[in-house]
């Protein structure tokens, strides 16, 4: 491809980090990722971070932690990545799709009122594109609605309402209102997958932020004992003299992070605030001005009087288009070696959610959404002369097609 979707971005300094973890003999969970989590805690804003080997095992962790169970219900917006929605159905709950906004890609407030009974335990936003969900907005239709719930164990009586997890897969280091996304929600989610603005290669974290009637230090210590099986020492404390013996407290999961992967984390955490987060906001930028005055296009949504995106994809619909036409629009796209992508295909259009009875007709935004969309690459080591490549063939492409 003369232009390529996402590359990671790795640098030199990552490398040597990297030869430094493996040079050092602790390559599993250990100092550098402590570290990590500290560092992301500190930049976040939260109050505790535990480090996994993914996102969906973050979110499929807490529905666990919080009892999500059989004839729950978890409401999620229907334009996501599968894995929202199949960590759901991983714990035994009902998924509960609703439609999202039709500017900026993310879960409706007005829907989410609707589709909230005695049964929803948890509420997963999905911060699309890495622009934020209206997360004060969510708070006041769990609190407006706290009579239906209805707790079943401890954890859920010490919440005493409907859990805020939110998807923050695509927007470490957003804001909403002053505050950075892994602040905004009770327990944040964030992934760093090889595409993600901040990769491990693979990897996530669970940020938590539960207000003060959990000690969120106790909460991150139990998560964390789960996460590796239910032992109650990890492997660095077991590596202490006489500390060979543990106990396993309930039967967990194995989901931890490595050192190898946080060796590459911390590095780009170093560098994401001052240069990764500034040059993502100038390629999408690039592609504002580029698409500004040509009326078939509709920007997306990326920074407005509340929220900055952290510019993980760059969104752009066609106005008035099928999803024949934007196909075909795509593959003149694709021939001209410019990769791009769509995000997402709505969870209705997909067979294992279609088996479950859900239908893309009675989710019309989401729908209409997808079928004009084209995610266009958004990468660091972008050319100024490859973005204006990509702008050129996207033009040439819709007048193609059109």
């Amino acid at each position: 491809m003369k232009v390529p979707f996402s590359p990671p971005h790795i640098s030199e300094e990552a490398i040597r980090e990297v030869e430094d973890t493996l040079r050092s003999g602790w390559i599993t969970t250990g100092p550098k990722t402590k570290k990590f989590e500290k560092e992301l805690t500190q930049f976040c804003g939260n109050k505790a971070t535990l480090c996994v080997n993914s996102a969906t095992f973050g979110l499929e962790h807490i529905l666990r932690w919080f009892g999500v169970g059989e004839g729950d219900e978890v409401i999620l917006p229907a334009y996501t990545y599968c894995a929202t929605a199949n960590v759901v159905i991983h714990v035994g709950a009902n998924p509960v799709l609703v439609d999202v906004n039709s500017d900026d890609f993310n879960i409706s407030l007005e829907a989410i009122a609707k589709h909230i009974t005695p049964r929803t335990k948890v509420i997963i936003p999905v911060d699309i594109g890495g622009l934020p969900a209206d997360y004060d907005g969510i708070m006041e239709i769990v609190l407006a609605k706290k009579k239906m719930f209805d707790p079943q164990n401890d954890v859920q009586r010490q919440l005493n309402r409907i859990l805020i997890l939110s998807d923050a897969a695509h927007s470490l280091g957003a804001w909403y209102k002053g505050k950075r996304t892994g602040s905004l929600a009770d327990v944040t989610v964030f992934s760093f997958h090889a595409v993600k603005n901040l990769t491990t290669a693979e990897g996530g974290a669970i940020a938590l932020n539960l207000p003060d009637v959990f000690d969120n230090n106790h909460v991150y210590k139990e998560l964390n004992i789960l996460s590796l099986h239910g032992q109650s020492k990890d492997a660095l404390q077991k590596t202490q003299a006489g500390q060979w013996r543990y106990d396993v407290i309930e039967a967990g999961f194995k989901g931890n992070m490595t050192d190898i992967q946080a060796s590459l984390g911390l590095v780009a955490l170093r560098h994401y605030e001052n240069e990764t987060l500034k040059h993502r906001k100038e390629i999408c930028d690039f592609y504002n001005n580029a698409f500004a005055e040509d009326e078939r296009f509709e920007l997306p949504v990326l920074k407005d009087e509340y929220r900055e995106s952290s510019y993980h994809l760059y969104p752009l619909r066609i106005k008035n288009i099928t999803e024949k036409t934007r196909d075909k629009i795509m593959k003149y796209i694709f021939e001209q070696d410019v990769s791009v992508n769509v995000h997402f295909q709505p969870l209705p259009l997909l067979s294992a959610y279609k088996k479950l009875g859900f239908k893309i007709e009675d989710f019309p935004t989401s729908y209409n959404n997808y079928a004009r969309e084209i995610s266009l690459p958004v990468f660091l080591d972008i050319t100024e002369e490859q973005l204006a490549y990509v702008v050129d063939v996207v033009k040439n492409a819709v007048n193609k097609a059109l």
